[in-house]
């Protein structure tokens, strides 16, 4: 029989193993044995089965009072004195970094503007053990315990969650990119409590990318594709109509050719339509200060003529005229007696009565 002197899990850096046995074998523990738990790790003393004493990083001298449950389990009514044996297990609890996950089936969803679509999604997440004695009793039982034994159950419980997440957010898929950091808040806040029952914590999920399905991305691609040459054409067409309407001023006749061979379907709708769209500029009237068309020649509200007359002869003439052309006589603004300002066309004067 073996006497255990000093019991220690000398851990290799890359090593995968969550939790790892002690090998006692035909060793024995005895009181003033000694236990050693590095940074990272704790150790817990079980007998049959039934997990007991947990032991943080630290050195240790076995008796009776640092082993409480485990005399309480064997029975000890005045402490251990003799050898024992007892299953000693070290658990890890550094994090377990960059571990993936994906959906290896695609997850239903109800979008806004395509109807059900699947998507599917990937990304990274570490986790660590935060409760040893809850992961012990939940989920490792005996035995040493590698990340391999645990990382595809996980998956399921983070597609599970993801799934919830999606669904909850309503978010449209293709604003999905614009929210996968939201959406990797949401889903380690979601699953917290859920982990938490199994002993561990989840801590840094990630959603690197989610995918469509290929047909529907097909089809997106071409309806982008479509939208750039619709706008491309309307540029076009637009230039085109600017220089057919050149070419219609050099040549006035070809405007109505063009439009009665049926050609120019299209451009002419076009051109009524931005004619109809621009609004003649709008004047005062000179008699009454209506507002009308400034092509009119006489004012529809007052009727009368929006250009100035000869005051001998009446005939119009262009504003800002000393003489008519047609009568050759001067054409007189102000009175020649007060110096008021008369109106056109006025054969006296408002102020003094003078005749023009």
């Amino acid at each position: 029989m073996g006497l255990l002197k000093l019991i220690e899990w000398k851990e290799v850096a890359t090593s995968t193993k969550i939790v790892y046995k002690f090998p006692i074998g035909g060793d024995y523990i005895n009181k003033g044995s000694k236990i050693t738990v590095r940074d990272g790790q704790v150790a817990i003393f079980a007998d049959k089965g039934r997990m007991a004493d947990v032991f943080l990083p630290g050195m240790y001298t076995l008796d009776t009072n640092n082993v409480p449950f485990l005399t309480k389990l064997m029975s000890w009514k005045y402490g251990f004195e003799s050898p024992f044996k007892s299953d000693i297990y070290f658990v890890k609890t550094t994090q377990f970094i960059n571990q993936k996950w994906g959906t290896s089936n695609p997850i239903m969803l109800r979008d806004k503007d395509f109807g059900a679509v699947r998507i599917r999604g990937f990304g990274t997440y570490s986790f660590q053990v935060s409760d040893a004695y809850v992961f012990m009793t939940q989920i490792s039982g005996t035995g040493s315990y590698e990340t391999t034994s645990i990382v595809e159950w996980l998956k399921s419980i983070l597609v599970k969650g993801i799934s919830d997440a999606l669904g909850e957010n309503k978010i449209p898929v293709l604003d999905l990119a614009a929210n996968l950091d939201e959406l990797s808040t949401f889903v380690e806040k979601k699953l917290a409590v859920t982990f938490a029952e199994y002993g561990l914590k989840l801590n840094k999920f990630n959603f690197e990318n989610v995918s469509l399905p290929p047909e529907l991305e097909k089809t997106l691609d071409e309806v982008a594709g479509l939208n750039l040459k619709r706008g491309v054409m309307d540029v076009y067409t637009q230039v085109g109509q600017v220089d057919a309407l050149k070419e219609a001023a050099k040549n006035p006749g070809s405007v109505g050719t063009f439009m009665g061979a049926g050609i120019g379907m299209g451009f002419g709708n076009q051109m009524a339509q931005n004619m109809g769209n621009q609004q003649t500029p709008k004047v005062k009237c000179i008699h009454c200060s209506s507002l009308i068309e400034q092509n009119l020649k006489f004012c529809p509200v007052c009727g009368k003529p929006q250009s100035e007359v000869c005051p001998s002869c009446g005939h119009p003439v262009s504003s800002g005229a000393k003489f008519c052309p047609d009568c050759g006589k001067s054409i007189a603004s102000t009175c020649p007696k007060c110096g008021s300002k008369l109106a056109p066309g006025a054969k006296f004067c408002p102020d003094c009565g003078t005749k023009i």
